[in-house]
Protein backbone atom coordinates (compact mmCIF):
# COMPACT_ATOMS: atom_id res chain seq x y z
CA UNK A 1 0.00 0.00 0.00
CA UNK A 2 1.06 3.59 -0.39
CA UNK A 3 0.21 7.03 0.89
CA UNK A 4 -2.17 9.26 -1.03
CA UNK A 5 -3.03 12.23 1.15
CA UNK A 6 -5.58 14.51 -0.46
CA UNK A 7 -7.54 11.96 -2.48
CA UNK A 8 -10.89 13.44 -3.59
CA UNK A 9 -13.63 12.63 -1.03
CA UNK A 10 -15.82 10.95 -3.65
CA UNK A 11 -13.06 8.51 -4.58
CA UNK A 12 -11.50 8.04 -1.16
CA UNK A 13 -13.42 4.90 -0.19
CA UNK A 14 -12.77 3.34 -3.60
CA UNK A 15 -9.07 4.18 -3.30
CA UNK A 16 -8.90 2.62 0.18
CA UNK A 17 -10.90 -0.41 -0.99
CA UNK A 18 -8.63 -1.08 -3.97
CA UNK A 19 -5.45 -0.46 -1.92
CA UNK A 20 -6.43 -2.96 0.77
CA UNK A 21 -7.66 -5.49 -1.79
CA UNK A 22 -4.38 -5.27 -3.72
CA UNK A 23 -2.38 -5.69 -0.51
CA UNK A 24 -4.39 -8.81 0.34
CA UNK A 25 -4.01 -10.31 -3.12
CA UNK A 26 -0.27 -9.66 -3.38
CA UNK A 27 0.43 -10.99 0.11
CA UNK A 28 1.41 -7.71 1.74
CA UNK A 29 -1.51 -8.36 4.08
CA UNK A 30 -1.29 -12.15 4.55
CA UNK A 31 -4.15 -14.47 5.57
CA UNK A 32 -5.04 -14.04 9.22
CA UNK A 33 -3.49 -10.56 9.42
CA UNK A 34 -5.41 -8.24 11.74
CA UNK A 35 -6.76 -5.18 9.94
CA UNK A 36 -6.62 -2.28 12.40
CA UNK A 37 -8.58 0.71 11.16
CA UNK A 38 -6.26 3.32 12.69
CA UNK A 39 -3.14 1.68 11.24
CA UNK A 40 -4.63 1.35 7.77
CA UNK A 41 -5.89 4.93 7.88
CA UNK A 42 -2.43 6.25 8.78
CA UNK A 43 -0.78 4.12 6.08
CA UNK A 44 -3.18 5.37 3.42
CA UNK A 45 -3.37 8.98 4.60
CA UNK A 46 -7.11 8.97 5.19
CA UNK A 47 -9.53 9.04 8.10
CA UNK A 48 -10.89 5.84 9.63
CA UNK A 49 -14.31 6.29 8.00
CA UNK A 50 -13.37 5.18 4.45
CA UNK A 51 -11.29 2.37 5.94
CA UNK A 52 -14.29 1.15 7.91
CA UNK A 53 -16.51 1.26 4.83
CA UNK A 54 -13.91 -0.54 2.71
CA UNK A 55 -13.55 -3.31 5.28
CA UNK A 56 -17.32 -3.83 5.30
CA UNK A 57 -17.30 -4.16 1.52
CA UNK A 58 -14.38 -6.58 1.60
CA UNK A 59 -16.15 -8.64 4.23
CA UNK A 60 -19.15 -8.85 1.93
CA UNK A 61 -16.98 -10.14 -0.91
CA UNK A 62 -15.30 -12.72 1.33
CA UNK A 63 -11.76 -11.30 1.53
CA UNK A 64 -12.11 -10.07 5.11
CA UNK A 65 -13.56 -11.67 8.23
CA UNK A 66 -15.32 -9.51 10.84
CA UNK A 67 -15.50 -10.54 14.50
CA UNK A 68 -17.29 -8.55 17.21
CA UNK A 69 -14.46 -9.45 19.60
CA UNK A 70 -11.34 -9.57 17.42
CA UNK A 71 -12.24 -7.02 14.78
CA UNK A 72 -11.36 -7.42 11.11
CA UNK A 73 -8.75 -9.74 9.65
CA UNK A 74 -7.74 -11.08 6.25
CA UNK A 75 -9.69 -14.21 5.34
CA UNK A 76 -7.73 -17.41 5.86
CA UNK A 77 -7.93 -19.79 2.93
CA UNK A 78 -8.75 -23.36 3.91
CA UNK A 79 -10.01 -26.46 2.17
CA UNK A 80 -13.64 -25.89 3.17
CA UNK A 81 -13.68 -22.39 1.67
CA UNK A 82 -11.95 -23.53 -1.52
CA UNK A 83 -14.32 -26.50 -1.90
CA UNK A 84 -17.36 -24.25 -1.64
CA UNK A 85 -16.10 -21.66 -4.12
CA UNK A 86 -14.83 -24.12 -6.70
CA UNK A 87 -17.88 -26.36 -6.43
CA UNK A 88 -20.06 -23.47 -7.60
CA UNK A 89 -17.57 -22.37 -10.25
CA UNK A 90 -17.35 -25.83 -11.78
CA UNK A 91 -21.13 -26.07 -11.94
CA UNK A 92 -21.76 -22.62 -13.41
CA UNK A 93 -18.75 -21.27 -15.30
CA UNK A 94 -18.53 -23.93 -18.03
CA UNK A 95 -22.28 -23.67 -18.66
CA UNK A 96 -22.07 -19.87 -18.77
CA UNK A 97 -19.25 -20.10 -21.31
CA UNK A 98 -21.20 -22.61 -23.39
CA UNK A 99 -24.17 -20.24 -23.48
CA UNK A 100 -21.97 -17.26 -24.34
CA UNK A 101 -20.59 -19.18 -27.33
CA UNK A 102 -24.07 -20.17 -28.47
CA UNK A 103 -25.08 -16.49 -28.29
CA UNK A 104 -21.99 -15.60 -30.37
CA UNK A 105 -20.57 -13.33 -27.66
CA UNK A 106 -17.29 -11.54 -28.30
CA UNK A 107 -14.21 -12.87 -26.50
CA UNK A 108 -11.92 -10.01 -27.56
CA UNK A 109 -11.41 -8.86 -23.97
CA UNK A 110 -10.45 -12.38 -22.92
CA UNK A 111 -7.74 -12.35 -25.60
CA UNK A 112 -6.50 -8.95 -24.39
CA UNK A 113 -5.95 -10.31 -20.89
CA UNK A 114 -3.60 -12.98 -22.24
CA UNK A 115 -1.17 -10.32 -23.46
CA UNK A 116 -0.99 -8.36 -20.21
CA UNK A 117 2.44 -8.38 -18.51
CA UNK A 118 2.76 -10.78 -15.60
CA UNK A 119 5.03 -8.99 -13.17
CA UNK A 120 3.61 -9.81 -9.76
CA UNK A 121 0.93 -11.88 -8.06
CA UNK A 122 -1.57 -9.04 -7.84
CA UNK A 123 -1.36 -8.34 -11.59
CA UNK A 124 -1.43 -12.07 -12.38
CA UNK A 125 -4.51 -12.46 -10.22
CA UNK A 126 -6.20 -9.46 -11.86
CA UNK A 127 -5.49 -10.78 -15.37
CA UNK A 128 -6.75 -14.24 -14.36
CA UNK A 129 -10.04 -12.97 -12.98
CA UNK A 130 -10.52 -10.66 -15.98
CA UNK A 131 -10.02 -13.58 -18.35
CA UNK A 132 -12.56 -15.78 -16.60
CA UNK A 133 -15.16 -13.00 -16.41
CA UNK A 134 -14.71 -12.29 -20.11
CA UNK A 135 -15.64 -15.91 -20.79
CA UNK A 136 -18.94 -15.92 -18.89
CA UNK A 137 -20.15 -12.31 -19.07
CA UNK A 138 -21.83 -12.88 -22.44
CA UNK A 139 -23.96 -15.82 -21.25
CA UNK A 140 -27.19 -13.82 -21.36
CA UNK A 141 -28.22 -14.61 -17.77
CA UNK A 142 -27.75 -11.62 -15.40
CA UNK A 143 -28.31 -13.76 -12.28
CA UNK A 144 -25.66 -16.27 -13.35
CA UNK A 145 -23.23 -13.41 -14.00
CA UNK A 146 -24.00 -11.85 -10.62
CA UNK A 147 -23.37 -15.12 -8.75
CA UNK A 148 -20.07 -15.72 -10.52
CA UNK A 149 -19.03 -12.09 -10.00
CA UNK A 150 -19.72 -12.53 -6.30
CA UNK A 151 -17.18 -15.34 -6.14
CA UNK A 152 -14.36 -13.51 -7.92
CA UNK A 153 -12.60 -12.01 -4.88
CA UNK A 154 -12.64 -15.29 -2.95
CA UNK A 155 -11.50 -17.18 -6.05
CA UNK A 156 -8.63 -14.70 -6.47
CA UNK A 157 -7.57 -15.20 -2.85
CA UNK A 158 -7.56 -18.98 -3.35
CA UNK A 159 -5.64 -18.61 -6.61
CA UNK A 160 -2.87 -16.58 -4.98
CA UNK A 161 -2.70 -19.08 -2.12
CA UNK A 162 -2.45 -21.87 -4.68
CA UNK A 163 0.36 -20.14 -6.54
CA UNK A 164 2.17 -19.82 -3.23
CA UNK A 165 1.97 -23.60 -2.86
CA UNK A 166 2.88 -24.33 -6.46
CA UNK A 167 3.50 -21.57 -9.06
CA UNK A 168 1.64 -23.06 -12.04
CA UNK A 169 0.63 -19.88 -13.87
CA UNK A 170 2.54 -20.86 -17.03
CA UNK A 171 0.55 -24.10 -17.32
CA UNK A 172 -2.66 -22.21 -16.61
CA UNK A 173 -1.84 -19.65 -19.29
CA UNK A 174 -1.52 -22.47 -21.84
CA UNK A 175 -4.90 -23.81 -20.72
CA UNK A 176 -6.40 -20.31 -21.10
CA UNK A 177 -5.19 -20.17 -24.71
CA UNK A 178 -6.77 -23.56 -25.45
CA UNK A 179 -10.09 -22.58 -23.87
CA UNK A 180 -10.20 -19.29 -25.75
CA UNK A 181 -9.30 -20.93 -29.07
CA UNK A 182 -12.21 -23.35 -28.71
CA UNK A 183 -14.55 -20.51 -27.74
CA UNK A 184 -13.55 -18.35 -30.70
CA UNK A 185 -14.04 -21.32 -33.03
CA UNK A 186 -17.58 -21.76 -31.75
CA UNK A 187 -16.86 -25.17 -30.20
CA UNK A 188 -19.12 -24.70 -27.20
CA UNK A 189 -18.98 -28.22 -25.74
CA UNK A 190 -15.20 -28.46 -26.10
CA UNK A 191 -14.62 -25.02 -24.60
CA UNK A 192 -16.92 -25.80 -21.66
CA UNK A 193 -15.14 -29.10 -21.00
CA UNK A 194 -11.68 -27.50 -21.22
CA UNK A 195 -12.81 -24.84 -18.76
CA UNK A 196 -14.29 -27.38 -16.37
CA UNK A 197 -11.06 -29.41 -16.48
CA UNK A 198 -9.00 -26.24 -15.96
CA UNK A 199 -10.95 -25.31 -12.82
CA UNK A 200 -11.04 -28.91 -11.53
CA UNK A 201 -7.29 -29.45 -11.97
CA UNK A 202 -6.41 -26.31 -10.05
CA UNK A 203 -8.92 -27.06 -7.29
CA UNK A 204 -7.73 -30.66 -6.85
CA UNK A 205 -4.11 -29.58 -6.54
CA UNK A 206 -4.70 -26.68 -4.17
CA UNK A 207 -7.39 -28.12 -1.89
CA UNK A 208 -5.22 -31.12 -1.10
CA UNK A 209 -2.51 -28.79 0.26
CA UNK A 210 -4.73 -26.36 2.16
CA UNK A 211 -5.43 -26.72 5.87
CA UNK A 212 -8.63 -28.61 6.64
CA UNK A 213 -11.10 -27.23 9.10
CA UNK A 214 -13.58 -24.40 8.82
CA UNK A 215 -12.46 -21.00 10.06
Amino acid sequence: MYDRVGAPPASRTDFVLESIKEAILNGTLPPGQALVESELATSLGVSKTPVREALKTLAGSGLVMMSPYKGASVRTVDAAMANSVYDVRMLMEPEALRRAIMLKASFSHARETLTQPRTDLAKLSLANRSFHRALYVGCGNPLMISILDGLRDQAALITVAGWGICPTWDDEAAEHHAILAAAEQGKSDLAAELLRSHIQTFADRVIEELPHGIR
